[in-house]
């Protein structure tokens, strides 16, 4: 059965290249982002699906009025387990929408046009997250062709929304329709990965976005004693934040790379349009990605401890918010998800699978808070959100094939 599976698979390559094409041709971008939604491409792809045999279809719609159709889809095709139920399932999510194409003179070619040269893909979304897309849904044609049951319930799950923030996405399934992941569920996200397919991901950092408002009091620039320098005072509060967190929250865990609390000063709002003003206003930002051993209140606390002291020194008032913030608990080495994906690894692609954890953010983390089991695995070259962004055809095949072999394992 195994041979006959990776066989269907391999055979595959072309119907790989003609998905992604068609999915590359209906940019998928956010509404927050000045795009129209998923709309587009989650039609195409259930008709797709429905005219190769894998009928069993149904969308959960978010209400999004800025996006095309007034809607943020999120679809799931399922293909039956041997006991006909779905107390026990196996899902393979990936996620509809891609990120803008950036600069577009960096671009060898249309970022909407699939280019195939020497077994790899170029175009905008192949990688991040289209790879997924289409190495699950071959997983799932080569069980359907074959005649193959899997053992549980499989569920492929194409979401909205994952590129910024997932409120329309499996934030929203989780909110609205909870009933979908049973107690048993195991989840599989192929959207993150290295390029042969030996890292884990079951664990993230505690994230955190803060927004620091400096407000003084504006003045000419040759007469500061007059006013109270806003962006003075707010380049000092950057350093004292960036300095005092790290020190403060100075753990490590080598799970992570890097192993350690990262605060990063990020994005700068703008203030006076001249030279020759003192600011009385601005606006910088935080980016905090926390060990999970650090409560992000706990971390607030300490920011607001530190900004004392610049409002004080510069005789100024600052406002921090909380922009975004998630805390995420870890999925467990001894999770069925890990030791099946880690069998199925070495199986497929003979490594020997680590697991690790995270920094950046991925919808893992919404599953994992709700006591769901999620390990996010694929074999990519991380070229995600890049000018010629691209995949190889041979990580398609060889992640389809791992994902077949946990469909029928035991």
């Amino acid at each position: 059965m195994e041979n006959e599976i990776f066989e269907f698979i391999d055979g595959c390559e072309e119907l790989a290249v003609e998905l992604q094409t068609e999915l590359t041709k209906r940019p998928a971008i956010s509404p927050a982002s000045g795009g129209e939604g998923e709309l587009d491409k989650c039609v195409f792809l259930e008709k797709w699906l429905r005219e190769r045999g894998i009928n069993a279809l149904e969308r959960h719609d978010a209400p999004d009025l800025r996006a095309k159709g007034g809607v943020r889809p999120n679809l799931i095709a399922t293909l039956d387990g041997k006991d006909g139920s779905d107390t026990s399932c196996l899902w393979i999510m990936s996620h509809l929408d891609v990120v803008p194409v950036g600069e577009i003179s960096l671009w060898d070619g249309d970022p909407w046009t699939v280019v195939k040269k020497d077994g790899r893909l170029t175009g905008r979304g192949v990688e991040d997250n289209q790879q997924g897309i289409v190495s699950s849904v071959l997983a799932v044609l080569a069980l359907v062709r074959l005649k193959i049951r899997p053992e549980r319930a499989l569920k492929l799950l194409f979401v909205a929304d994952e590129e910024c923030g997932s409120a329309f996405g499996i934030d929203w399934l989780l909110k609205n329709r909870r009933s979908l992941f049973t107690p048993g569920s195991l989840v599989l996200i192929p959207d993150g990965g290295d390029p042969a397919g030996e890292t884990i991901e079951i664990a993230e950092k505690h994230q955190m976005w803060l927004a620091a408002h400096t407000i003084g009091k504006q003045a000419h620039a040759s007469r500061p004693e007059q006013g109270r320098n806003a962006c003075l005072a707010g380049a000092d509060l950057t350093l004292r934040l960036r300095n005092g967190l790290m020190k403060k929250f100075s753990a490590r865990d080598s799970l992570f790379e890097p192993e350690y609390t990262t605060i990063e000063p990020t994005k700068k709002e703008a203030n006076v349009p001249n030279i020759n003003t003192i600011p009385g206003d601005d606006v910088f930002y935080i980016d905090i990605r926390a060990l999970p051993c650090y409560p992000v209140n706990e971390i607030l606390e300490e920011a607001r401890r530190i900004k004392a002291g610049t409002e004080q020194e510069y005789d100024v008032q600052v406002e921090l918010t909380v922009t975004q913030s998630m805390e995420s608990k870890p999925t467990p080495p001894s999770s069925p998800i890990v030791t099946m994906l880690s069998a199925a690894c070495r199986r497929v692609l003979g490594v020997e699978t680590r697991l690790v954890g995270v920094g950046g953010g991925t919808v893992g983390a919404f599953l994992r808070n709700e006591g769901i089991d999620s390990a996010v695995w694929s074999s990519i070259d991380n070229t995600a959100h890049q000018p010629n962004e691209y995949c190889l055809t041979k990580n398609i095949l060889a992640d389809a094939k791992v994902m077949a072999l946990l469909a029928v394992m035991k």
